[in-house]
């Protein structure tokens, strides 16, 4: 390696790529705030409660902001393992003139009923394995720990929307139509019944004319493979759910028996962009968890060997484009926005540069206080905003040892190897502020007006916490930056410091995502 460095010109020296893993940031706080409150089991709110609230809503917000979380640990003496695990409770706040009414319903998925009718743990979830019924004989117990596990259908992840209908979603391949004015769950949904995929993603992302895409994972004759899927924007009948969904694209992983975990994808007007990241799902492990009594996080592993493969297909004709670009090993949940521009797509992602973050996020870790709570802390690895610009004509002809990104506002850079692949290396899109205030995740933009499109600000969580405790507003351009809200953690306050920095004073666990539906845009 050495040799071939010597050979190249120094000049272009500092466009050379490298797949070393970078180090990555840790903090050091001490004294943080116990926040058991926030994962330990909460009633459900059914009839609406009118909430005090300090400040003022701007009168332009009307309409009902819906979000999506566990709020159930435990059935009976058997508890859950990992935050991802609880029962999804359905949170509402309706928003009308200035005054906010808040509920809260248990979504009635097969799981919960069961669970609850049993009152037992008897599905089992991402970190919690279900124990053999306690009423069978000793036979009938040993031999189901050789029956397949059942996917859960826990839609505790997000709300998500399909020709015009509401969903909770996981990333199982079911999901639950909810009535987003009842919190009534109304329909379970199966993917696979109309398209070969073993589960979806919670996040979606959606053309203006209502099409939406997805990405799922299949495990079949073909092997392994990341599909595309694209669902219709509108139904031909009122009882339509996922009907006229296809595969556009199937994409073939870099080791099918260890394909890549990942929670969401990057959209532009043309194109699919799929991270195919070292966080890595041990086919075998998973498959086999059960009668080795492990739950299936056990099968998932941060694998920083690898390098991250960045995949990029077209839309219209569901074709791979010839380039693959490759990163350094990266941790990624959630991406920002993606945009063409001057033959580039610029990739905008939330990531961190270590993967064991899930392990963490375990409920025993999160229910600490003092030194035991600053540790857990402490070696969760930060997450920051992030910026990849991939060159969209790269062939033969194209030079070797040259940073292909030619925009001049970003410093990240493409470089073509001998190997004939191109390298990417990312652009920071927050200063020293952004570190202080312990990084970013959970970032949104206005959507309806600029997904897909070049854009200037964007919003997130910042984490001086295992969980947000700010709301901050990033100016790209500047990259600063513009506004900091800190809320009391023992509030999910989030969303209504967005709307108009109003702490919610509501006993209710602390969510993964939600959505406005609003009457106005």
């Amino acid at each position: 390696v050495m040799a071939m460095l010597q050979n190249i010109p120094a000049v272009i020296n500092r466009f050379l790529p490298s797949s070393r893993q970078e180090l990555a940031r840790f903090t050091s706080l001490q004294g943080l705030e116990c926040i058991a409150p926030l994962v330990k089991t909460v009633e459900e709110t059914p009839q609406p409660v009118t909430a005090d609230l300090s400040g003022e809503i701007p009168s332009w917000i009307n309409g009902n902001f819906l979000r999506n979380g566990p709020g159930k640990f435990e059935f009976g003496n058997q508890k859950y393992n990992h935050w991802f695990d609880g029962m999804a409770l359905l949170h509402q706040f309706k928003i009308e003139n200035g005054t906010v009414k808040y509920k809260s319903k248990f979504l009635q998925s097969d799981t919960f009923k069961i669970n609850s009718e049993h009152d037992r743990i008897v599905v089992s979830e991402f970190g919690t394995l279900a124990m053999p019924d306690p009423c069978k004989n000793v036979f009938q117990r040993f031999v189901s720990w050789f029956e397949m596990q059942k996917p859960t259908d826990n839609g505790s992840v997000h709300y998500v929307k399909y020709m015009g209908d509401y969903y909770v979603s996981t990333e199982t391949n079911y999901m639950h139509k909810v009535d987003p004015e009842t919190l009534a769950s109304m329909e379970k949904v199966d993917w696979s019944k109309f398209v070969a995929v073993n589960g979806a993603t919670a996040h979606p992302h959606y053309d203006p004319n209502g099409t939406s895409y997805n990405m799922g994972n299949s495990y079949g004759r073909q092997g392994t493979r990341y599909n595309i899927i694209r669902v219709p924007p509108q139904k031909t009948n009122d009882s339509d759910t996922l009907q006229g969904a296809q595969i556009i694209c199937s994409i073939p992983p870099q080791d099918g028996a260890k394909p890549s975990y990942y929670h969401s994808f990057g959209m532009t007007e043309n194109y699919v962009v799929f991270i195919e990241q070292p966080i890595k799902l041990n086919l075998l492990k998973i498959i086999t968890a059960k009668m080795r009594g492990e739950c299936i996080s056990d099968g998932i592993k941060w694998e920083p060997d690898h390098e991250t493969v960045i995949h990029v297909a077209s839309k219209q004709t569901g074709q791979l484009i010839p380039v693959k670009y490759y990163a350094k090993p990266l941790a990624m949940f959630h991406q920002i926005n993606a945009f063409e521009d001057q033959g580039c797509i610029v990739l905008d992602l939330c990531f961190s540069d270590e993967g064991g973050v899930l392990t963490n996020y375990q409920i025993q870790n999160l229910r600490k206080s003092g030194q035991a709570l600053d540790e857990v802390y402490n070696t969760t690895a930060r997450t920051f905003p992030r910026r990849f610009v991939l060159p969209l004509t790269v062939d033969s002809s194209t030079a070797t040892g040259q940073n292909l990104n030619t925009l001049p506002y970003s410093s990240a850079t493409a470089v073509k190897r001998d190997d004939g692949k191109v390298f990417v290396t990312h652009e920071d899109l927050h200063l020293d502020d952004l570190v202080e205030a312990g990084g970013l995740e959970f970032p949104q933009i206005n959507y309806a007006k600029y997904n897909t499109k070049k854009y200037r600000y964007f919003y997130g969580c910042g984490f001086r916490h295992l969980v947000g405790d700010s709301l901050l507003k990033m100016d790209i351009d500047t990259k600063e930056m513009k506004e900091k809200n800190t809320f009391l953690l023992v509030l999910d306050a989030k969303s209504f410091t967005e709307l108009g920095r109003a702490a919610v004073p509501v006993k209710m666990p602390y969510g993964f995502h939600g959505v406005f539906a609003s009457s106005k845009q």
